[in-house]
């Protein structure tokens, strides 16, 4: 309440809306912080309705008040476990876009077909949310699937929800490319980053980049163009290189790579904070590809299991044709708002 307060003070304030963007910002927040405090005063109302009740049900001995007010109570707790999960969506980044890569292991088609899937699985998850997938980046193998893909997910709590996907998601199948049927293992790396929304979150210093540019080009060669129009960006002190291809002039290519590496600089800067906090609690992070979060397995048997909350399911196909709800929801159960 006191947060809310103090912004509804300030939106109230002389020359408020002098900085739209900020004010834009602020009113946004106040949405949210509504969203989450209301339901609970609205809790607080029917409890105490419910409470005198009560008294007028022992005073009168009504049985059919009593069940009915026994009805209402457990409708009202299932309410505020509905609520309750809620809470985990609450970090300071969750509400905001994400920015969100999948990276092929080892394994060349195999690994890339794998990639390809998992992209594939959330595409349709998104779609049953609502949710609208920019593609920022590609790039495709030779032989098909993707080497790496890099995407903007738009809606309503986006990182809050792909945060729990972040790590190494483990394919065990008989390939599809093997002559022989042979049993495959694949790995990708999922990395999942807070969209920044202003300049002030993340500084860049332009002396601490070093910028290149080539010629884009598609899978074996295909539709190479004749301009530089393809930009890499290194990041000196923190050593994270991005590139982007995509687009058609230099320009846009150079504007979509910095908007990602702001993203991967700002997880960064979580991440750091994120390991303090675990010294402190004596717990252990792997390094991102030694993290493998969840196994896939196609066979001998089907099933898909997450390696940190235990949850799994057999219907491996739901899975990943978009129906991961399940592990997310579990996740943010066991990890409520870092």
């Amino acid at each position: 309440m006191e947060k809310t307060d103090k912004i509804e003070k300030e939106i109230s304030s002389e020359g408020f809306w002098d900085n739209t963007l900020m004010a834009q910002k602020k009113m946004k927040e106040l949405s949210l912080l509504k969203n989450q405090i209301e339901p609970w005063l609205q809790f607080r109302i029917e409890l105490e309705n419910l409470i005198d009740l009560c008294d007028l049900a022992d005073v009168e001995h009504d049985e059919t008040l009593e069940k009915e007010i026994i009805a209402e109570i457990n409708l009202i707790f299932d309410k505020i476990n509905s609520e309750e999960f809620k809470v985990s969506l609450s970090g300071i980044y969750d509400h905001r876009a994400a920015i969100f890569a999948i990276h092929s292991g080892a394994g060349g088609l195999e690994a890339q077909d794998w990639a390809q899937m998992l992209f594939r699985m959330y595409k349709k998850w998104s779609d049953q949310r609502d949710f609208n997938i920019n593609v920022l980046n590609v790039s495709v193998g030779e032989e098909g699937g993707i080497k790496s893909i890099v995407v903007e997910l738009n809606g309503d709590y986006a990182f809050g929800y792909l945060k729990s996907e972040k790590g190494v998601h483990r394919l065990v199948r008989i390939s599809p490319f093997d002559a022989d049927h042979a049993r495959h293992t694949s790995f990708a790396l999922v990395e999942v980053m807070p969209e920044v929304e202003d300049d002030v979150e993340v500084s860049i210093d332009p002396s601490d980049l070093k910028i290149d540019v080539f010629k884009a080009g598609g899978a074996g060669g295909q539709s190479v163009q004749k301009n530089s129009t393809a930009v890499r960006i290194t990041h000196i002190p923190s050593g994270i290189k991005v590139s982007c291809q995509n687009e058609r002039s230099q320009y846009q290519n150079k504007t979509i790579a910095m908007k990602i590496l702001s993203s991967r600089l700002l997880q960064q800067n979580i991440n750091e904070k994120n390991e303090e906090i675990n010294k402190l609690k004596g717990e252990h992070i792997s390094a991102e590809w030694g993290n493998q979060i969840r196994s896939y397995v196609l066979h001998p048997y089907t099933m898909v299991k997450d390696h940190r909350t235990g949850f799994n399911v057999t219907n491996a196909d739901a899975v990943l044709n978009g129906n991961i709800q399940g592990f997310i929801d579990e996740y943010l159960r066991k990890n409520i708002a870092v």
